[in-house]
């Protein structure tokens, strides 16, 4: 018999999705009411150990966390930085450390607590556990086959494309941005930038195969294009811009940059489109290392 432990992130996700499917067949499937789905989905479970609380609370840089019940009592706690505005990731936030909850918990018994890139860098190479609690995450909130049908796969989504979503779902929008490039068949790649450097970026699997992509793990600051949007702040009206870019830009090719300027919260993003074919550009070692 598969122990709660020995699940994938998908695995568990999928559980739910098909729990989901049958109770809430034709309204109110989405946005996913998280804290509800937690104690009661833990407490069928695991009645020994199941989660009793989830709230808000001052947990200062942390952006979340999975806290063991005080001694006299049972289960668990999810509480999220109270600081956060943003709904979207505060749902999300909840849903990350309940996979923690479901994948973790009996690893970690004194409980597991995130930071802000814990919760947003989808990165295999940032950290295990995280990666996978994010995966299940994104899985539960954001079922691949519901989301296809807001966006196509071959389809090139704008911004308020991808912010409906976002709505839909009841996550940020960088959020429903990765998860978009985990499906799509276009080549895209999300930058996130602050201070003019590069913090982190993902690439769709196409563009991966075709070299679009940036190495951020254990490397020195990579500053973004002087000429990129995410570059002119000063001289652009608004929080959103785009532009088509020469080649050389952004990377040897021509690309389409969509950027937002999330003030708010003190980073900018940059949605990158490419052509289906770039059998045409070279990409040299040399010139590679200008961009990676």
């Amino acid at each position: 018999m598969m122990t709660d432990d020995m699940r994938s992130p998908q695995r568990w996700a999928f559980n739910l999705t098909h729990i989901l499917n049958a109770v809430c067949a034709g309204t109110g499937r989405f946005p996913i009411d998280i804290p509800s789905i937690a104690k009661d989905y833990s407490q069928q479970l695991f009645p020994n150990d199941p989660i009793t609380m989830v709230k808000g609370g001052s947990l200062g840089r942390f952006e979340g966390g999975l806290f063991r019940a005080p001694t006299g009592k049972k289960g668990w706690g999810i509480i999220y930085n109270s600081n956060i505005t943003s709904v979207g990731r505060i749902n999300f936030t909840l849903a990350h450390e309940f996979g923690h909850y479901l994948l973790h918990r009996l690893l970690y018994p004194d409980g597991i607590e995130c930071s802000t890139q814990d919760v947003i860098k989808w990165d295999s190479e940032h950290g295990k556990i995280e990666s996978q609690a994010n995966d299940f995450a994104s899985t539960l909130l954001m079922p691949l086959d519901d989301f296809r049908e807001q966006i196509l796969s071959d389809h090139k989504p704008s911004l308020d494309e991808l912010g409906n979503c976002a709505d839909r779902y009841n996550v940020s929008l960088i959020t429903a941005i990765l998860r978009w490039l985990d499906y799509t068949s276009r080549r895209a790649c999300l930058v996130v930038s602050r201070d003019g450097y590069v913090l982190w970026a993902r690439s769709s699997k196409c563009a991966l195969r075709t070299k679009i992509y940036f190495k951020t793990s254990n490397r020195p600051p990579i500053p973004i294009p002087s000429s990129s949007l995410a570059a002119l702040r000063v001289h652009i009206d608004g929080s959103r811009a785009s532009i088509y870019h020469k080649e050389g830009v952004w990377f040897p090719e021509p690309c389409e940059e969509q950027v937002l300027f999330a003030d708010q919260y003190d980073f900018t993003m940059s949605l990158l489109y490419f052509d289906d074919v770039s059998s045409q550009y070279n990409y040299s070692d040399s010139l590679l290392n200008t961009f990676n």
